[in-house]
């Protein structure tokens, strides 16, 4: 094949047809969001059809440059009393395709991923670098904020929600985050979202159907633990797996998607995030336990200082001893188990139990898994303390002086015990 020249080229470059031009970009345009961590908020707006891309960043601020640590120095700075600077809000730079998606509809999904009445706090998150905010870039967006505000206030004071804190100003000092903030939960499928939202829609959109509160006739009155819950809540599934899929607890339970407790029913304040554990009495709110990252037995100590006596307490959490002969279940002979006060799992059976003539109930071996073990040098003694492995509670000692086949004797206090016959 005889090799091309380069004049052959020019020439065919000469006669071929001319190329059509490419086709025009797409028209977009940009708007900045604050929606609490800019994690879950930049995974939220990536969903919205028409959006082309969404960056985390800081903006708001007054300072010019910022990165994560200016933000979160300056935030402990505030706290203190120690500056008077306006930190940067943690946002999200969202582009989107303006013939596929309006401004207006960027705002609704805006306004229903997050709720906009908790001022400088999104759930957990807490500080003014978490308010909710849009930051416009021109008179158009600052119309559709305002206008879009005022339709959703309407439909969140409908649903007893209070005064939106959104602010609405223009865009200023924007700083693209750090790379590793960029599409944080591509990345990390199981880290922190944050983002709740209010589960109130945006009127004229599809309406979402609201969560069913629980009926308060299939409650007990008395005493009542409830679980606010709330879809899409990593928090929420590792609380249930790791507390309420065993829930052995004299305390009766309840879960609930419902951000309202039952009909008749009092909270002490509005919910701010997921999983809240409010111990209600009376239908009415007493003490609550708001978040869960995996530390059980903190939990379970919040619930026995609610429900245990002052003995017990004093027992349970201060490494107390009630008297010899005193305490309960001394005499307790039925079949059965003896269990934690505060969780209900079991800790010993009666047929491990044994008259030590101590004046303390006594045991030769404990339920498989059931306690923990650990050095003890107080008063000036060297023993073994015995904690129930579900609450970490106080129980006892275990002594080396017991009868076959172990020859251990758990010396436990009985008001730290509850027993359930078999």
């Amino acid at each position: 094949m005889q090799p091309i020249t380069p004049l052959l080229i020019s020439a065919a470059l000469l006669v071929a047809p001319l190329v059509a031009p490419p086709r025009a970009l797409a028209d977009t345009d940009s708007i900045v969001l604050g929606m609490g961590c800019f994690w879950g908020a930049e995974k939220r707006m990536a969903a919205v059809p028409g959006v082309t891309d969404v960056e985390s960043g800081y903006a708001g601020g007054d300072a010019a440059q910022a990165g994560y640590r200016d933000v979160l120095n300056l935030e402990k700075a505030l706290r203190r009393g120690r500056s008077t600077q306006r930190n940067h809000a943690e946002v999200v730079k969202v582009t989107f395709d303006t013939d596929q998606v309006s401004v207006e509809e960027v705002l609704i999904a805006f306004w229903e991923n997050h709720d906009p009445t908790q001022g400088d706090r999104q759930g957990n998150d807490v500080g003014s670098n978490y308010r909710s905010a849009i930051y416009y870039n021109s008179p158009a967006q600052q119309a559709a904020a305002i206008a879009t505000r005022d339709t959703y206030q309407q439909a969140l004071s409908a649903a007893d929600y209070g005064p939106i804190t959104t602010e609405i100003a223009p865009l200023r000092h924007y700083n693209r985050a750090e790379a590793y903030h960029q599409d944080y939960l591509v990345k990390n499928p199981d880290g922190y979202c944050g983002l709740g939202g209010t589960q109130v829609a945006y009127p004229g959109q599809p309406e979402k159907p609201a969560p069913q509160r629980l009926n308060a006739g299939d409650l007990n009155p008395e005493r009542q633990l409830i679980v606010f819950e709330a879809p899409d809540c990593p928090y929420c599934e590792q609380f249930r797996a790791e507390v309420l899929d065993d829930w052995r607890s004299e305390v009766p339970v309840a879960s609930t998607l419902a951000g309202q407790p039952p009909e008749g029913w009092q909270l002490d304040k509005a919910l701010f995030a997921t999983p809240t554990m409010v111990l209600f009495e009376q239908g009415r709110e007493v003490s609550r336990y708001t978040g869960y990252s995996g530390d059980k037995a903190r939990f379970w100590q919040w619930l026995g200082q609610r429900i245990l006596t002052p003995e017990q307490r004093r027992i349970a959490f201060e490494q107390g001893t009630e008297r010899p002969f005193t305490g309960s279940h001394l005499d307790e002979k039925r079949p059965g188990a003896f269990v934690d006060p505060i969780t209900g799992a079991p800790l010993f059976r009666t047929d491990t139990k044994f008259n030590s003539g101590t004046g303390w109930p006594s045991f030769f071996t404990p339920v498989d898994g059931a306690i923990t073990l650990h050095e003890d040098h107080s008063h000036g003694m060297r023993r073994i303390e015995v904690r129930s492995a579900s609450s970490g509670i106080h129980l006892g000692h275990v002594f080396n002086d017991g009868p076959p086949p172990t020859g251990e004797r758990y010396c436990i206090n009985g008001n730290v015990l509850a027993f359930v016959p078999d």
